[in-house]
């Protein structure tokens, strides 16, 4: 046994303590060690790792990371796993998709594979970047541990560089996705719990200075006519920035602990949907570059208006989760790229993207085709709201996203949660993760799915007053009958804030076996769609709308014969290619309501034209 080895030093322990796991949760892998990546040039640790399930944790208690490379017939022991020969799997994916019997396994899992790389040369730093893995990954190399990060859904990066040597190396990631009461999210949601490393894995070597961060904005003072740059930078005294398309190259001072800002006039082209305008950005220190393109508009609250570049703005949208029948949690642009045409289908101009980080590249692609989106941290149902670990969690999955993705123009809303109790705990936990939304990014708004009292039909939820836009989940007609109530709320609230209807909607089932009416049905999902709209269409303080959702996806919790497994409010089915009747009926909807935006934006400039001259 391999406890009896000396790599366990004590049998007794090895076997029976559980707190085996407490010096391998450091959790040292978080936003404070992000690199940015924009630009880079990274070597692909994409493709077959050797792969093993490890419901027991028995690779920590027995420490397969220390294992040397050995041929059987050489072993002391017998081995109950070898990390370096045996089954192998594909990074990126999700076990559940490659195997029948990992379906629903919950637990620990090991990949390894080899890192030909050598030590690094002329004082070069190398630092390996994990697109997502879920949802604690700790990270191994040579044998010795390098640290854990926790969170499913954000990138996190590992500095390998005093741990490689000359010749083979080996990397070892150790990915748990069990569910626990101070997760975030925690054990009961309401979609399917994949497991392993389901994005990109790269690994990028540097000088020994280091663009750590690179946010570059509008400033937010309604002039449209100041950029601001704010940068971070390890082992530097100054940065050079560049935005050629408007004739910017200038120094950016670093204090001593890298950190430098610096505002620049400037009548940049502002980015919208009609008008996704996106520059060139350069930042170079030390002999580090990295690059990005960077959109530049004004999104605002102003009294219960949202407002992009001084327009109101009615949002045009659908909720899409990150899953998929055959990849599960993995995406490919391909697939991204669908997800936006079926969105322009729809007349949308706006998307949710629930209820975690997805992918870095759909913001991208967002910003490409001029789509704007709502991104959230999985702060779901009942978190551990009195649970300082949990709420450093939290906070440190707000901070990955918001670092990621705060260059990017069509990211207009940070949400910090959904459907949560309203608890004083709840209230200083949301509070707190609202806070650090403005404080890392001034320039978007912030949101939360926040609570209805269905018996007094009026929004009641003291988060309301932290955040600027006020998300509500509302089904009448699937978990709610009378939509009279839903006129009511509005009424009942004065909210004095935008509101959107977050989510909305009912399950139709289509195909064999799919009932022709009453619940479930496609006939009755239509009719609550036809409702839904004539109810919210002369409501004025709906300020815009993400029905549930783009595509039928898959959760445990939903097990009746018209769902198996799935939840089947998607507008489209779970093969992303048949569409549901509710899907012309919301397309026409938003091309009636495109139509009347348009015309009265005409107006407000015609008008303005009349007040110059």
């Amino acid at each position: 046994m391999l406890e009896r080895s000396p790599l366990a030093e004590n049998a007794l322990q090895c076997l029976h303590d559980e707190d085996y796991g407490r010096p391998y949760d450091t959790r040292t892998l978080n936003s404070s060690t992000m690199i940015f990546s924009g630009g880079r040039s990274g070597i692909s640790l994409d493709g077959d790792w050797n792969f093993c399930v490890d419901l027991l944790d028995t690779g920590l208690r027995q420490k397969w990371f220390a294992m040397e490379p050995m041929a059987a017939e050489e072993r002391a022991e017998p081995w109950d796993y070898d990390p370096y020969e045996g089954e192998t799997v594909p990074v990126p994916s999700c076990w559940q998709m490659l195997k029948e019997k990992w379906y629903f396994f919950e637990g620990s899992a090991w990949y390894t594979r080899p890192l030909d790389v050598g030590t690094p040369q002329d004082g070069k730093r190398r630092f390996l970047r994990v697109g997502a893995a879920q949802y604690d990954c700790k990270v191994f190399l040579n044998g010795v541990f390098l640290g854990n990060h926790v969170g499913g859904s954000t990138p996190f990066f590992c500095e390998l560089t005093d741990h490689l040597r000359e010749g083979r190396n080996w990397l070892m990631l150790m990915v748990n996705n069990a569910r626990t009461l101070d997760r975030v999210p925690m054990r009961n949601t309401d979609w399917f719990n994949y497991g392993g490393v389901y994005r990109e894995v790269a690994l990028y070597e540097t000088p020994k200075t280091v663009i750590r961060d690179l946010f570059v904005h509008l400033v937010p003072d309604g002039s449209d006519s100041r950029i601001r740059a704010e940068v971070e930078v390890e082992g530097a005294t100054s940065a050079r920035l560049e935005i050629a398309g408007l004739g910017i190259a200038c120094d950016i001072p670093l204090d001593a602990g890298g950190r430098g800002e610096v505002t620049l006039e400037a009548a940049p082209e502002l980015w919208s949907p009609e008008n996704p305008k996106l520059y060139d950005v350069r930042l170079s220190a030390g002999g580090d570059s990295v690059s990005d393109r960077v959109g530049f508009r004004r999104i605002e609250r102003v009294g219960d208006e949202i407002r992009l570049n001084g327009k109101a703005l009615f949002l045009r949208g659908i909720s899409v989760h990150e899953d998929d029948a055959v990849h599960g949690k993995v995406t490919s642009e391909d697939d991204l790229r669908r997800r936006f045409a079926h969105a322009r289908e729809l007349n949308c101009n706006y998307l949710r993207l629930a209820h975690y980080p997805h992918h870095e590249r759909a913001a991208e692609i967002a910003d490409e085709m001029g789509f704007l989106l709502w991104e959230e941290i999985p702060v779901y149902w009942a978190i551990a709201f009195d649970d300082p670990a949990t709420y450093e969690d939290a906070r440190n999955q707000l901070c990955e996203l918001v670092k990621r993705d705060r260059n990017r123009a069509s990211v207009i809303i940070w949400s910090v949660g959904n459907e949560n109790p309203d608890t004083d705990a709840r209230l200083a936990f949301m509070k707190g993760l609202a806070d650090t939304a403005k404080a890392l990014d001034p320039t978007r708004l912030t949101s939360a799915a926040c609570l209805v009292n269905h018996a007094r039909n009026r929004i009641e939820d003291r988060l309301a007053e932290h955040i600027d836009v006020i998300g509500i989940n509302e089904y009448y007609g699937w978990y709610e009958e009378n939509f009279e109530d839903l006129v009511a709320i509005g009424a009942n609230s004065n909210p004095g804030k935008p509101v959107v209807i977050s989510e909305t909607g009912a399950d139709g089932a289509i195909g064999e076996g799919a009932p022709r009416r009453g619940l479930f049905s496609e006939a009755y999902m239509t009719e609550v769609y036809e409702k839904q709209i004539a109810t919210l269409r002369p409501l004025d303080y709906v300020k815009g709308m993400s029905p549930w959702i783009l595509y039928d996806f898959r959760v445990e919790r939903r097990q009746n014969i018209f769902q198996r497994g799935y939840n089947k409010k998607g507008l489209i089915a779970a093969d992303k290619a048949t569409r549901k009747k509710p899907f012309d009926v919301l397309a026409a909807y938003y091309a009636e309501r495109r139509e009347d935006d348009a015309a009265r934006d005409a107006q407000a400039a015609d008008a303005a034209r009349e007040e110059t001259a």
